[in-house]
C-alpha cells in the first residue's frame, strides 16, 4: 500500500458487531426482525450491506456453551433467545461471506483457553488465503466453568493462567505464520520446485502450555499475519491487548471512561515498542436511528419492552460470571467480586450508579444493549461519533445492531452518508486487504518478537 493509499488519520473506522444466532433478547421479537440464523444467505446479505457502507470489517462473536450462570439453569437463556442460545461456529460462515465480498474484512472469535495454536493458525492463515487478505481473528480467553466442561475440565482455567496461556498461544500462532517464507511457494513446474524445503522452517517450541514441531501446511497468509482483535479491560487484560491487537474492541457507559480507556492503551502500546497508531481503539456503539429522535425514543421504548429482565440478567451473569439470581431484583447491583468480564462491570457499575437503576431495570437496559448518546436522527447519532472520535475517546466504533439485519441497513443508508458528508468516514476503501484498510503494515517475519518484548515490558 502506497503513502498516498493510506487512511486518513482524521477518518475513523467502523467494525460491525455480529452474532451467529440471535444474540439480543429483545431483538429477534423486533418487528421487522429476520430469523434467518441457519442460512448462508442470511449473512451473505448483511456482508453486503456492510461492504456498501464501507465498513472495514464484520466480526463475529462466539462463546462455547450454552449459559447456565443464572440460577444454575440455562431456561432464561434458551426461552428469551439470549446471548448463547444459538451460535454457529463463526469461522465457516466467514467463508461464505468471503465469497460475495471483496473489501470487507471478516473476524471469527476463537477462545485460546481450549484449543490449539495448530489448528487455529491454518484456519486463520486458510480464511486469509481464501479472502485475499481479509481475516482477522477475535482473541478470546474463555472464563465459565459451562465452557470448560465441554472441553473435559470440571473448572476454566483462572484468570491470571488464561493470559498466561493465551500470551504463549499467540507467539506459538506467529511462529506458525512466520514458519513459510513470503517467497516459499515457488510453484514452477519446469524444474520442478512447488515449495523450496529451504524457505520452510519447523518452529519447534516448547514452552509451559505448548509443544508444537510445526511448521504450518499452509504458506504465509497474504497479510503475513491475520489482523488481531482483543478486548481487555482488567490491568492484565489492556496489557495483553496492547501488546498483541490490531484492534482492541471495548464497551463503555460514557465518553470519560472512554477518554480514560483510549489514553491508558495508547500509553500501554508505547511502552511495549508500538506505535499508538498501530493500535485501533473502537468502543462498540448500538445505535437506534430514526426520522426524528422521538422516532427513535420511541424505538428504544418498543425495543426494551420487548427484554425480560431475567432475559438480560441471564447475559450479565454470564459476562460477570457471577449467579444474579441470589441478589433482589429490586435493589441496585452491589458492589462484588467479579471473576468474569471486568469492562462489562464497570459499564454497568457507571450505568447504575448514574441512573439510579434496580437489578431488575439494569436487567432490561442490559438485554437492549443500547447507548442513550447513539439514539436520534442519522444527524444526531453521527453528531455523538464525531465527538467521541475527535475528542480522543477512539480511533472509530463498533456497531451493533438492535435487530438483524433491519439496524445494519438503517446505519449504512442513513448515517453513513452523513459521515461521508462530514469527512470524518471514507467514501471508498482505499487498499485491497484489511491491513490495508486498517492503515497498519504487513508484519515482517519475527513481529511477533517486537510485540512481545519491546519496550523491555516485564512478564
Amino acid at each position: 500500500m502506497t503513502d498516498s493509499q493510506n487512511p486518513s488519520p482524521n477518518q475513523m473506522h467502523l467494525a460491525a458487531f455480529v452474532t451467529a444466532g440471535p444474540g439480543r433478547p429483545g431483538g429477534w421479537r423486533y418487528p421487522g426482525s429476520e430469523p434467518g440464523w441457519l442460512s448462508a444467505s442470511y449473512y451473505q446479505h448483511i456482508g453486503r450491506v456492510l461492504e456498501q457502507g464501507k465498513f472495514d470489517l464484520m466480526f463475529f462473536a462466539d462463546i462455547l456453551s450454552v449459559p447456565d450462570r443464572l440460577g444454575g439453569s440455562m431456561d432464561s437463556q434458551l426461552r428469551y433467545g439470549a446471548l448463547g442460545s444459538l451460535r454457529l461456529d463463526p469461522t465457516p460462515v466467514l467463508s461464505s461471506i468471503a465469497t460475495v465480498t471483496e473489501h470487507l474484512g471478516l473476524a471469527a472469535t476463537v477462545s485460546t483457553s481450549y484449543l490449539e495454536p495448530f489448528p487455529v493458525a491454518r484456519s486463520f492463515a486458510t480464511v486469509d488465503h481464501l479472502s485475499d487478505g481479509r481475516a482477522a481473528w477475535n482473541v478470546v480467553t474463555s472464563f465459565q466453568d459451562s465452557e470448560a466442561r465441554n472441553f473435559g475440565s470440571d473448572r476454566h482455567i483462572d484468570r491470571d493462567k488464561r493470559y498466561d496461556r493465551a500470551d504463549e498461544f499467540l507467539e506459538v500462532a506467529c511462529k506458525l505464520w512466520d514458519s513459510w517464507e513470503d517467497d516459499a511457494l515457488v510453484m514452477d513446474p519446469s524444474v520442478p520446485l512447488f515449495a523450496d524445503p529451504d524457505r520452510v522452517h519447523p518452529i519447534d517450541h516448547k514452552g509451559e502450555w505448548f509443544d508444537v514441531r510445526g511448521p504450518l501446511n499452509v504458506s504465509r497468509p497474504p497479510q503475513g499475519y491475520p489482523v488481531i482483535i482483543q478486548a481487555g479491560a482488567s490491568p492484565k487484560g489492556r496489557d495483553f491487548a496492547a501488546r498483541w491487537s490490531d484492534v482492541i474492541f471495548c464497551s463503555h457507559a460514557s465518553l470519560d471512561s472512554a477518554r480514560e480507556f483510549y489514553r491508558d492503551i495508547k500509553d500501554r502500546a508505547t511502552r511495549h515498542g508500538r506505535r499508538p497508531e498501530d493500535v485501533k481503539i473502537l468502543p462498540m456503539a448500538t445505535p437506534i436511528v430514526g426520522p426524528t429522535t422521538e422516532a427513535a425514543r420511541e424505538a428504544e421504548r418498543r425495543l426494551a419492552d420487548l427484554v425480560p429482565p431475567l432475559a438480560g440478567l441471564s447475559t450479565l451473569a454470564y459476562h460477570l460470571d457471577i449467579d444474579l439470581s441470589t441478589l433482589p431484583l429490586d435493589e441496585p447491583l452491589p458492589d462484588v467480586d467479579v471473576p468474569g468480564v471486568q469492562g462489562h462491570y464497570k459499564e454497568v457499575v457507571e450505568m447504575t450508579r448514574r441512573e439510579g437503576l434496580t437489578l431488575r431495570e439494569l436487567g432490561k437496559r442490559y438485554g437492549g444493549r443500547t447507548e442513550g448518546a447513539f439514539i436520534g436522527t442519522a444527524a444526531e447519532v453521527a453528531d455523538s461519533m464525531e465527538q467521541w472520535f475527535t475528542e480522543g475517546a477512539c480511533d472509530g466504533f463498533t456497531v451493533g445492531a438492535v435487530h438483524t439485519p433491519g439496524a445494519f441497513e438503517d446505519f449504512v443508508r442513513q448515517v453513513v452518508p452523513e459521515l461521508q458528508r462530514r469527512g470524518v468516514f471514507r467514501r471508498d476503501y482505499e487498499g485491497r486487504t484489511l491491513r490495508d484498510n486498517l492503515g497498519l503494515d504487513r508484519p515482517r517475519a519475527g513481529t511477533w518478537r517486537d510485540r512481545r518484548y519491546g519496550g523491555n515490558v516485564p512478564r
